[in-house]
């Protein structure tokens, strides 16, 4: 295995993987990891988040990380926070110059690990992504629906990936710790990760990818909606989400100058003796005049807000009731001799 693994600069490499009722698949998760990279030549270590499982997938976790050795992780969450809160809670945890995350469910081959860091690190990348090129899902529960979802969030975000609902991608730890996650936004990763560095620092490489023969699918074609929604809102915030005053205050502004026009318009027509009370032109002009208003006067509490969100330090999207982080710089898996 050793010589198959690229030559790469010096780093230390997390792998962070986030879980929810996967009993089945958590032991050999960890497994698959492990000898995928057991002759890994750099320092490395595997965060597992259980995020609020309902079967007996963290007590799996917990035993068979402390069969394998302090390198293999398991951070559990209090309740079920959702894959993106469990995701930014590994990133969280994760100590490596390297993060690389990946799905649970033995779909994603940690064997295309040691490629995405090697051409990471050697092409100077901040981010690399897995290309599911030849996927092995659905058609109308998988397949349909994330290439509805690819295509949405190409449209919005301008970056030109073919698969962007991989979860199977390397970053640069110090980068991706620049970004937040919150909500459903591990869908958007990229695009978040485009407001703090350059499109063309990021890449796609080909990967491997197994059906999933055990456990349940947590996917389905009901994704898509919640996609559509997700859009919106990155939309927003990659464009003013740090001047949200922009975007009411702009809607403000049309709405006011539509209602100031018409209210002028009737006053002119007053003024030559016409009557004007019974005009439905008038409750038009009126409320536009409102609307603009309240936009506007919603526009500056956005900004006051938004001022005092991101003075905030350490705000987090999750509670962990474990994170077993060793208190030594012990925990990281080296090359066997």
């Amino acid at each position: 295995m050793s010589d198959l693994i690229p030559h790469m600069p010096q780093h230390t490499l997390s792998v962070v993987v986030p879980m929810y009722n996967e009993q089945e698949n958590a032991p050999l998760q960890i497994d698959a990891v492990q000898d995928a990279l057991k002759h890994y030549p750099m320092p490395w270590e595997m965060i597992l988040v259980d995020d609020g499982s309902s079967d007996n997938t963290v007590n799996a976790l917990l035993k068979r990380a402390k069969e394998i050795g302090s390198h293999i992780r398991v951070v559990e969450l209090r309740r079920n926070f959702k894959q993106t809160a469990a995701m930014q809670a590994g990133i969280d945890a994760a100590r490596g110059d390297v993060i690389v995350t990946m799905d649970g469910d033995l779909q994603n081959d940690p064997c295309d690990i040691p490629k995405l860091v090697a051409r990471l690190l050697n092409e100077d990348l901040d981010m690399v992504a897995g290309w599911r090129q030849k996927r092995q899902d659905g058609f109308i529960l998988r397949k349909f629906p994330s290439m509805i979802a690819n295509t949405l969030i190409r449209k919005v975000s301008g970056l030109d990936f073919k698969d962007l609902g991989c979860s199977l991608k390397a970053f640069r730890g110090e980068v991706l710790r620049k970004v937040r996650l919150y909500g459903e936004m591990h869908r958007f990763i990229p695009a978040w990760l485009a407001t703090v560095t350059s499109p063309r620092r990021m890449a796609e490489e080909p990967v491997r990818h197994h059906a999933r023969v055990l456990g349940e699918s947590k996917y389905g074609i009901s994704r898509t909606f919640r996609v559509i929604v997700d859009l919106l809102a990155m939309y927003f915030f990659l464009r003013f989400g740090t001047r949200p005053g922009h975007f009411f205050g702009g809607i403000g502004l049309v709405f006011s100058a539509l209602g100031g026009l018409i209210l002028s318009y009737l006053g002119l027509l007053k003024l030559f003796g016409e009557q004007v009370g019974g005009r439905p032109l008038l409750w038009l002009g009126f409320f536009a005049l409102l609307a603009g208003v309240q936009m506007l006067t919603t526009g500056v509490l956005a900004e006051i807000l938004m001022r005092s969100y991101f003075d905030q330090s350490g705000a987090r999207s999750y509670h962990v009731m474990r994170n077993d982080t060793p208190a030594t710089n012990d925990g990281w898996h080296h090359a066997q001799a």
